[in-house]
């Protein structure tokens, strides 16, 4: 179905390919895992694949991609699109309109389908990936992982015969990852073609007919999954690892610290009134490396916005030190890295981004240099930050919030598309900045980052208040 032959391209005004000689096929009821290290050419051969290079973002490609046994370069990209679907890391980027059916209906009603005959097949495929509940929400209110299963969603239902997915479980908690898991060994039983690129490895297991590892824009290795068993080559190639465990029923509770670096009292919030997110729910935050779990639309990326200052609750209040914070003191304490990093890069380099970040908080330059070796963005000083990979800017804006020293460091999905060598890296970097007397909360999925740098879980959804005897089921010091 896909199928690269001796591919190399480059992008516009780049000395050096983005990759190099590739070659390798896709067929009918397959399915093709991608990994390798951050920057090694991915994302480029997702482009390849579903057109973008050459045809959108321009570049030199020669060798051939053909799709169906024709040539992606004699089809135009609305050709190639109904041939094979693409859901990108960001799924913001492939959505048209602002509620989620809406959204769905879009390419169906774009065919030309009778309504009747959208609306059963839009019910049926939410009802199968377990997204009928949000069909009536704003696409701005969904967490990042409902999101990406609208996005799926909305693939599927134009029964496309191929499938790219780009970092499919980055925002996905291990239950909708074991659906997932599940669904396209379905869709591979009824025919489809799917290529995989991801850091997270384990979830393939059973599932990938074959294992492509990158380096360097050339396929490094090539076999089935038992390839990733090499515990030499995961560590050369900063690979994730194959089979992780499930640290979320080990962590311990978040204790209620008798002396909180932050603390939360009766906080109430909710997108809708009808529907809140917490009612009365209090806590208090200790230094340390803290999880904060739940699945996915529970409020954890909202719970980081209010912490943060962003969002005011609809009721309750954050203290430190005892004394009752107004958002700007809330934002001044602490530091930030949203889901999105787009939303936070707004300098010409990489190096000016952390200078900015530094004189904001009333920092001196010197500190620029450590920074950039501590995320392993030395070489990358002088570059755009819009150039960057995801995994970039993910290092980049975690930089940032580091930069600035704050008390509470929060960091929602840090690892989400970080290789295995550098999601150790912003472990070990959180567990030097706890041992600081930072708190700093991690919203994440990643079992293994969970599993390598938390020593506590605050878990969501908060049970009602009146049901313990303690604000959100949290002990109360002893006194």
């Amino acid at each position: 179905m896909l199928r690269f032959d001796h591919v190399t391209y480059r992008y516009p005004f780049q000395s050096r390919p983005a990759v190099n000689d590739i070659s390798f096929s896709v067929r009918p009821g397959e399915l093709v895992l991608c990994t390798g290290p951050s920057g090694c050419g991915k994302s480029t051969l997702i482009r390849l694949a579903n057109g973008l290079c050459p045809k959108y973002y321009r570049g030199a490609l020669e060798g051939k991609v053909t799709l169906g046994g024709d040539s992606t370069a004699a089809l135009s990209l609305p050709d190639i699109a109904r041939r094979m679907g693409t859901l990108f890391q960001d799924p913001e980027q492939q959505f048209f309109a602002l509620n989620v059916e809406d959204d769905l209906a879009f390419a169906l009603e774009w065919r030309g389908m009778a309504p009747e005959d959208i609306r059963a097949g839009i019910m049926r495929k939410a009802g199968e990936l377990g997204i009928t509940h949000i069909l009536d929400s704003a696409i701005h209110e969904l967490s990042e992982g409902q999101k990406q299963k609208v996005g799926l969603t909305s693939l599927l239902l134009q029964d496309p015969p191929a499938l790219v997915l780009d970092e499919p479980t980055a925002n996905l908690d291990p239950e909708s990852t074991r659906d997932l898991a599940d669904m396209l060994l379905k869709l591979k039983e009824s025919g489809l073609a799917i290529l995989v690129v991801d850091h997270r490895l384990y979830w393939l297991d059973g599932v990938a007919d074959r294992v492509m590892v990158m380096r360097g824009g050339r396929v490094a290795e090539e076999g089935d999954f038992s390839l990733l068993r090499d515990a030499a080559l995961r560590e050369t190639c900063g690979l994730r690892a194959d089979r992780v465990s499930d640290p979320r029923t080990t962590l311990p509770p978040a204790a209620f610290p008798a002396a909180p670096v932050l603390e939360a009292k009766n906080l109430r919030f909710g997108w809708k009134e009808s529907s809140l997110l917490y009612d009365g729910a209090s806590f208090g935050l200790d230094s340390g490396v803290v999880a904060l779990i739940g699945d996915n639309g529970t409020g954890k990326t909202t719970l980081a916005r209010l912490l943060s200052g962003l969002n005011k609750p609809l009721d309750g209040a954050f203290f430190a030190d005892g004394r009752e914070l107004s958002p700007r003191e809330l934002a001044a304490k602490t530091g930030v890295v949203l889901q999105n990093a787009d939303y936070q890069l707004h300098m010409k380099s990489v190096r000016a981004e952390i200078e900015c970040c530094l004189a904001l908080a009333g920092r001196g330059r010197e500190e620029t240099a450590r920074l950039l070796g501590m995320f392993a963005l030395e070489e990358l000083a002088e570059r755009h930050p819009q150039s960057l990979s995801g995994g970039e800017k993910q290092r980049l804006v975690i930089a940032c919030a580091f930069a600035k020293h704050p008390g509470v460091l929060i960091l929602d999905e840090p690892t989400s598309g970080l290789d295995g060598l550098n999601m150790r890296r912003i472990a070990d970097a959180l567990e030097d900045v706890a041992a600081q007397g930072v708190c700093a909360l991690v919203i994440t999925h990643d079992l293994e980052l969970m599993e390598r740098a938390c020593s506590s879980a605050l878990r969501l959804p908060f049970p009602a208040a009146r049901d313990t005897g303690s604000p959100a089921g949290l002990p109360r010091p002893v006194p």
